[in-house]
């Protein structure tokens, strides 16, 4: 695998005079986290296992943030529309600096669409060192929704992913039906689980030098049951990591704009005869941008924390079709079609509005992975080791979350990370918020408005593997940050009890708020979902960041990782 050039925001060698406002904005974050110049050093030299080795807290290093997407589709999927440089660059217009393509698994993929992106992805990271770009798949799951898989550069990173598209995908294979009544659920749902860890065997004799897998749109159709996300974690924890938190297509509630369902997310489902049965109706809808598994306080992503697994959550574009735009599908050559050449014509420009509801590969949603050095694998680390965060409509330039005991020195430990203590004993969480310095794509100056520390009891392994409920989680702490600017740090005091739990944070810009779907008392001011045609994204913002865990020694459930 070739290094790669350090981002110009990285770069001494580039004048801040040369940097746009976004890269003068992550540069500062960059020296204040220690890391600008040669200590941020060029290429990938830590190897994952390193960066999910377990350790106890109070020895994470500093950390920059890259951003990226992981959800992206070209002319390679039979449904999208844009070539693969019209993506590549709104991915750098916007301030990406990893990309995943996922392209939909069809025969035309495996057979052709696959290897022609490729060329075009290594003549990308040849002309574009500073741009990380992945190739990735949207595997079907079978009896199940969509998931991305993507392996790390390497000689066989198109073969592990066509390989594992024909031998593991639900749709080529006819693996779809998900119903509790079907015969055919119990053999699909079997074949999910031996997908993962045949990408974890492949990553385990060195193969491919890494593969992670992360659930899309979990509540799209609901067919996701609690049981299914628990099997696909417990399969391979260290490949099947997480899930998208928040969808892409998140501009489908934009008022006055019908062309993809008038809902957020295109979530416009209702329950089926292949929904898991357990989930209520109105958990098909967006709140606050985000899927009611992740929204819900005390919902499933809090139950699967609850058991002292990290599970990740991430946000994307699932760039289809941006509103708006004035593109359109190009036609067809007599004879050709998707099944013989793997690719749709590349699009033409038109003169009026064509449908969509999605964004841009960073236009609006954000994930941001901690790493130390600038490179494929260790955004990959980062991604495996849970040091991420997320926001809509670019409402931060920075997140830095650390947990320690008061009597303890040094930065302590971060998202994805874990703290041992004692009963009884003191700490504090420091929340480092470093606010919107610019406008976003849509010309708004971002505000946050309150920060809230999510709590919950870690328990253990749930004894009912479909239970979605997290009864012991509410919002416990919040902040009001209305007309604070710059740099500053909140500092939460915490107590340990007599048993293990985990904090997370969540904060918006105040817009939408209202009582939290398990009720007031467990999340007082939380994110609400919209009637259809009333979600603009940009006016209802959001960030999440991943749990930081805490084994209380000698208390009701010490957790140490596995």
């Amino acid at each position: 695998m070739t290094e790669q050039q350090l981002p110009a925001w990285a770069d001494p060698s580039v004048s801040p005079a040369a940097l746009d406002p976004q890269g003068m904005s992550r540069r500062g974050l960059l020296r204040r986290a220690g890391l600008f110049g040669a200590a941020f050093a060029v290429g990938s030299l830590a190897t994952p296992a390193a960066a999910s080795s377990g350790r106890y807290g109070g020895n994470d290093p500093r950390l920059a943030y890259l951003v990226g997407d992981h959800h992206i589709h070209s002319v390679y999927s039979h449904d999208a529309k844009y070539t693969f440089s019209q993506l590549a660059r709104a991915g750098d217009r916007y301030g990406l600096d990893w990309m995943v393509f996922n392209e939909h698994s069809n025969f035309g993929h495996a057979d052709y669409g696959a290897k022609l992106e490729h060329q075009e992805i290594l003549k990308a990271r040849a002309e574009n060192p500073r741009q990380l770009i992945f190739q990735g798949l949207e595997w079907y799951i079978p009896a199940a929704e969509h998931a991305t898989v993507f392996a790390a550069p390497g000689p066989h990173e198109v073969d592990l992913l066509t390989r594992f598209e024909l031998a593991y995908d639900g749709k080529l294979l006819g693996y779809t039906d998900g119903a509790t009544s079907n015969p055919n659920t119990a053999r699909n749902e079997a074949h999910a689980i031996k997908a993962i860890q045949w990408l974890a065997e492949q990553r385990r004799t060195g193969y491919v030098d890494d593969v992670l897998v992360l659930a899309n749109h979990p509540m799209r159709l609901g067919i996701d049951s609690p049981h299914e996300m628990r099997g696909w974690r417990d399969a391979a924890p260290e490949i099947m990591i997480g899930m998208e938190g928040a969808p892409g297509a998140q501009g489908g509630g934009i008022p006055g704009w019908v062309g993809s369902g008038q809902q957020r997310g295109e979530y416009v489902n209702k329950p089926s005869a292949n929904s898991w049965p357990g989930y209520p109706e109105d958990a098909y809808v967006l709140y606050g941008g985000f899927d009611w598994t992740t929204a819900t306080v005390g919902g499933l992503w809090d139950a699967m924390l609850a058991e002292g697994k990290l599970f990740t959550i991430t946000t994307n574009s699932d760039v289809h079709r941006v509103v708006f735009d004035t593109w359109k599908n190009g036609d067809w050559a007599p004879g050709r079609n998707f099944d013989n050449t793997g690719h749709l014509p590349d699009p033409v420009n038109t003169d009026s509005q064509q449908p969509g509801g999605d964004f841009w590969p960073g236009q609006f949603s954000r994930t941001h992975v901690g790493v130390t050095r600038y490179g494929y694998r260790a955004v990959m680390a980062g991604l495996r080791a849970g040091r991420v965060w997320l926001d809509h409509g670019h409402l931060l330039d920075g997140l830095d979350v650390r947990l320690k005991r008061d009597c303890d020195h040094g930065p302590g430990v971060t998202m994805g990370g874990r703290l041992r203590v004692r009963k009884g004993e003191k700490l504090t969480l420091s929340v480092t918020v470093t606010t919107a310095s610019r406008p976003n794509p849509h010309g708004i100056l971002p505000e946050l408005a309150h920060v809230d520390v999510v709590r919950g009891a870690v328990r253990g392994p749930a004894a009912d593997r479909d239970d979605w409920r997290a009864p012991d989680t509410r919002v416990v702490h919040t902040r009001d940050v209305s007309g604070r600017k710059g740099t500053y740090t909140l500092r939460i005091p915490l107590v340990a009890g007599d048993e293990s739990f985990y904090v997370r944070l969540r904060g918006s810009d105040g817009n939408r708020n209202g009582t939290g779907y398990l009720g007031a008392s467990v999340d007082p001011h939380g994110p609400i979902p919209h009637v259809p045609g009333n979600g603009d994204p940009w006016v209802d913002t959001w960030f999440y960041a991943n749990p930081v865990f805490v084994d209380v020694v000698g208390g009701r459930q010490e957790n140490r990782p596995a």
